[in-house]
């Protein structure tokens, strides 16, 4: 605490000045630690784990357990640094991008290239589908948004492999779907058409698995226009779809990159929906790890994969931060 000194003042009355201790007590204010907490959280569960992966990624693969060489062992010496880095081999790189060798397989490129699209295509169906849902939300009456926001949430509360592992029983050739519409006529249900197994069953999941995560921010944005905005538009003689294309769109651009950055991300490096919906076709990289670490026990090769994953989307995470902090600036 700060010292408190009193001076000299008028006859019946004191003066309180408060001295500072200097820079050591304002280091561990509560300013301070409230600001450490999120680095001391990036740094214990993302970069140590980072550092670990990276460590695997570039060992090489061994029989045992674990599955790979060399086990880095720390003794307190600088030779134990020094000898470990040493020992570094990028060689798993290396084979994931050589594609035009002798040795070379293009599988792993296949399979960025493959989660990228699907990840897009998703996105885009996703914000076509979710930008309706959220634009009539946020136009709705005060006391029906409370429900509609609840209708939205409410798939959070069952699991998500459950909800997902649902949809086998919908697509498959006997299933709902087809049982459905084979009752107005569109469908023969004794030839009836199998989605799943293709990549029309992924990107169902997708839409449906990421959808909540792309109407909130989009729900947020619109919730907080100024829809008076459409009345001047339209005083001035805007028709409404010109407006929305001036006026609302625009405004609700910072909502738009929101959801689109929250889907595609982890979209990307999906697992569980291509794994149980797409066929042996469908090629991601979440699939691709899941081979090479528990089938195929590549630790390093399965390791390289991450690492590579990751870079490809720091673009995406830098440019969604780059937008949050414009946001956050310009709403003070």
């Amino acid at each position: 605490m700060a010292d408190a000194t009193p001076l000299a003042g008028p006859a019946d009355s004191t003066v309180v000045v408060a001295k500072d201790n200097g820079p050591r007590q304002r280091f561990f204010s509560g300013r301070t630690l409230v600001i450490a907490i999120p680095y001391l959280w990036s740094l214990v569960f993302f970069a140590i784990p980072f550092f670990i992966v990276f460590k695997l990624s570039v060992s090489q693969v061994a029989d045992g357990n674990p599955p790979y060489t060399p086990v880095f062992s720390f003794n307190g010496t600088w030779q134990s640094l020094t000898d470990y880095f040493s020992q570094l081999n990028f060689d798993n790189y290396y084979s994931i991008f050589n594609i035009w060798g002798e040795d070379g397989d293009s599988l792993y490129i296949k399979s960025y290239f493959s989660s990228v699209m699907i990840a897009f295509i998703s996105t885009v169906l996703l914000l076509l589908i979710g930008y309706p849902i959220a634009y009539g939300m946020a136009r709705s009456s005060k006391t029906l948004r409370p429900t509609l926001l609840m209708l939205v949430i409410l798939p959070f509360w069952t699991s998500f492999l459950i909800r997902v592992y649902a949809w086998t029983g919908i697509l498959k050739g006997q299933g709902l779907l087809n049982l459905a519409l084979s009752q107005v006529g569109l469908v023969d249900m004794a030839n009836p058409p199998e989605l799943l197994g293709t990549n029309w069953a992924v990107y169902i999941g997708m839409v449906y698995s990421y959808l909540p995560f792309m109407v909130l921010p989009l729900y947020s944005t619109l919730e907080k226009m100024d829809y008076t905005l459409l009345e001047a538009a339209a005083d001035l003689g805007c028709k409404p779809i010109k407006a929305f294309w001036l006026v609302t769109f625009p405004l609700s651009l910072p909502g738009v990159i929101a959801g689109c950055m929250l889907c595609f991300i982890p979209a990307v490096g999906e697992f569980v929906i291509p794994d149980l919906l797409g066929g042996s076709q469908t090629l991601m990289i979440g699939k691709s790890l899941f081979d090479l670490f528990l089938l195929n026990r590549d630790w390093p090769t399965a390791s390289a994969l991450a690492i590579i994953l990751l870079v490809v989307l720091v673009g995406p995470i830098t440019y969604y931060q780059h937008i949050q902090a414009k946001a956050l600036e310009a709403n003070r």
